[in-house]
């Protein structure tokens, strides 16, 4: 079973409105143990996030100081350290993800954003959880033979490998793989296939090939470098 971003979301979120100030930002954040809250708009729809780190901004006195050259990173910060309103902290637009997206693609958000959680939505923008990076990571306390299973299924099933082809063992996540292939080239894809299964924390390629299409012509037998 791939795992999915429903799977693992927590799905009590406390949500903020536009015009929430700031005391009561603080107040939100310390009752939930959230490092972020949603901004959301009257229809319920995501429209930002004030995380810790846009309130903290406050505590940094040099900010108040307008320099005459500054970078507009620099002016959105002074901005925020002088704003009340969770209107004029919050980060825009939102990094939010669907409940069905897999955990791989949560991952890629996250790191490609470089946030810490990740809002979930549905189709109208409607808050229904929140996945933050443990969350994530929990894919990898995956069971070895759960591992296993699908690793024989996408082998067989999506790779359409003839059954017996590849000898698949798992232990603490990590995938070893033996047996023959039938194309050189065929034998990296299979590795970096399995790799991008959930939970699977590294794979030990020991295919071989029965033909080395990289060649004009003859056969041979090798190993993956």
């Amino acid at each position: 079973m791939t795992l999915t971003v429903r799977d693992v979301m927590a799905r009590t979120v406390t949500t903020v409105r536009e015009d929430t100030d700031f005391k009561e930002l603080v107040r939100l954040l310390q009752e939930c143990r959230s490092g972020a809250l949603p901004v959301v708009d009257d229809a319920g729809a995501i429209v930002g996030v004030v995380s810790e780190a846009d309130l903290l901004l406050k505590e940094d006195l040099d900010l108040f100081a307008p320099h005459l050259f500054e970078r507009r990173v620099r002016r959105i910060e002074r901005t925020k350290a002088t704003a009340i309103y969770a209107r004029d902290l919050m980060t825009r637009p939102a990094i939010t993800v669907r409940p069905e997206a897999h955990l791989t693609d949560a991952a890629h958000l996250m790191h490609e954003n470089r946030v810490k959680r990740l809002f979930v939505t549905d189709l109208e923008g409607r808050v229904l959880g929140v996945v933050c990076r443990l969350d994530v990571l929990s894919a990898f306390l995956r069971a070895d033979e759960e591992i296993a299973q699908e690793v024989i299924r996408v082998l067989h099933g999506e790779l359409l490998l003839p059954l017996d082809t590849v000898r698949v063992t798992v232990h603490d996540g990590v995938v070893r793989l033996d047996g023959e292939v039938e194309r050189r080239t065929l034998a990296p894809y299979v590795a970096a296939r399995i790799r991008a299964i959930e939970g699977v924390v590294d794979v030990e390629d020991h295919l071989s090939w029965t033909y080395d299409d990289t060649v004009r012509a003859g056969f041979g037998a090798g190993w993956v470098s």
